[in-house]
């Protein structure tokens, strides 16, 4: 990751789009005349949280460095809907051979940020902080995860080789909480150690081995509360297991400390923007 918040591959997931896209040319392209210039703008048709500008500026680069974009909003900023987002000029052919690409980043990345404020703002008075999961779009984990940030939200690890995630699988090849957990930490002791129980009793063995953090899975509200008064502090506890926004509030309010939900990058919907040459 940059020293900006940006993750790294920019310019190679840009790349791959551009080459999935135009191929061996945009022929439609050209049917316009090769000097003509043009101006343009992008404009957000809905109530949404901004995304993706980094991307949107690296498709241009890489189409046609004549191209320039102007932006009227930032990452992270809350946008009405018919905003005008950017202004962009430069050969006509050019833009509108960058426009797809430009769009499918800045709508989709738009869209997680817009689903994440919107169950951050939620829970804002609890102080619960809200994660991503791993189950993210194909080649933009990345990407979706800094979306994620752009929201509000937190990031739960990247991949498999950040932090360890001991769940049911795990713990039964292992042959126990406490085998797994100790095994962890002889391979990886700077590595986090997160364990997934799914009673009680499963989460005092967590405690008893000093996990970083316990994830709770599909615990009822009740069992919620019971586990925040056994943990009594001494781990982070993350509730898990198809939480969505009609279900987070209660949640939220039990006292755990995280919530993960995978519905912010693998059920976001694309935000409705649209590119407009002058004159159209």
């Amino acid at each position: 990751m940059s020293r900006d918040g940006l993750p790294d591959g920019i310019a190679d997931s840009v790349r791959s789009a551009l080459a999935e896209d135009i191929g061996s040319g945009d022929i439609t392209a050209e049917l316009i005349p090769q000097e003509k210039q043009a101006q343009g703008r992008i404009i957000c048709r809905e109530i949404a949280v901004l995304c993706g500008r980094a991307w949107a500026d690296e498709v241009a680069r890489q189409v046609d460095t004549d191209i320039q974009l102007e932006w009227l909003a930032e990452d992270s900023e809350r946008l009405s809907a018919d905003q005008c987002i950017a202004r962009l000029q430069g050969p006509a052919r050019s833009l509108l051979t960058a426009e797809r690409s430009m769009l499918n980043f800045l709508q989709t990345l738009s869209g997680t940020a817009s689903i994440t404020r919107s169950y951050v703002d939620l829970v804002a008075h609890t102080g619960v902080r809200l994660l991503d999961t791993r189950k993210t779009l194909p080649g933009l984990r990345q990407a979706q995860k800094y979306a994620v940030r752009c929201g509000g939200g937190h990031n739960h690890r990247m991949g498999l080789y950040d932090a360890f995630l001991i769940k049911e699988n795990h713990i039964s090849a292992c042959g126990s909480i406490r085998a797994a957990v100790e095994k962890a930490r002889s391979l990886h002791p700077s590595r986090p150690v997160e364990v997934e129980v799914e009673s009680l009793e499963e989460l005092q063995q967590a405690l008893d081995v000093a996990a970083d953090t316990v994830m709770l899975d599909n615990f009822g509200l009740e069992s919620l509360r019971e586990a925040v008064t056994l943990n009594q502090g001494r781990a982070r506890l993350e509730a898990s297991g198809g939480i969505n926004d009609r279900t987070l509030l209660a949640v939220a309010e039990t006292g755990v400390d995280f919530i993960s939900i995978g519905a912010l990058t693998k059920d976001c919907r694309a935000v409705d923007l649209s590119m407009r040459l002058d004159g159209d």
